[in-house]
């Protein structure tokens, strides 16, 4: 079996996978790679834009081309909030990754995340927060194979809690400060 090399965060618009994905970086001395950013900057465009131009079912084809795409070693990766959804592009960073859920309960999240809209989250029409995070939270559980319950932990105590975990990779355990 091939080793894992990538660490692939998963979880819930707002719950900093983005600032995790570079503190964790940091940290073990892999790369940062955020497939958000990765999808923005090949199509030139916001994620919410397009999301509104293509519609949710285009979004999620194009997030699974650019999941799919995916082909590195020795990376941090911070996944959109929807990559979930997306069952071959999940599959396909699994097999170089292990997956880490970053799990908050529902009342963090409502605190954190004002605008699904302004955020472009892949959501159905008038679905709320707590429907979205009830449907997708199945979803994170079947494809993690750690999981991080982050409560109302900061950034700095979510990454000693990840480093706790003996099925990441890591390069580098000290701090250069």
């Amino acid at each position: 079996m091939k080793k894992k090399t990538n660490i692939v965060l998963i979880g819930m618009p707002a719950v900093g996978k983005s600032t995790l994905g570079i503190l964790l970086a940091k940290k073990t001395g892999l790369s940062f790679l955020d497939t958000d950013i990765l999808i923005q900057t090949g199509e030139g465009k916001l994620l919410s834009e397009i999301i509104e131009e293509r519609g949710c079912k285009g979004f999620m084809a194009l997030e699974q081309e650019y999941l799919c795409s995916v082909n590195v070693t020795d990376h941090v990766i911070a996944t959109g909030g929807s990559a979930v959804y997306n069952g071959r592009g999940m599959e396909h960073l699994s097999k170089s990754g292990v997956v880490a859920y970053l799990e908050t309960g529902l009342d963090h999240l409502e605190k954190r995340l004002s605008s699904l809209d302004s955020r472009g989250v892949i959501r159905s029409p008038g679905q709320g927060i707590s429907a979205l995070y009830h449907e997708r939270t199945p979803l994170y559980n079947r494809y993690a194979d750690v999981t991080v319950r982050c409560g109302s932990m900061t950034p700095d105590q979510v990454l000693s809690a990840m480093m706790t975990f003996d099925e990441l990779p890591r390069l580098k355990e000290d701090d250069d400060d």
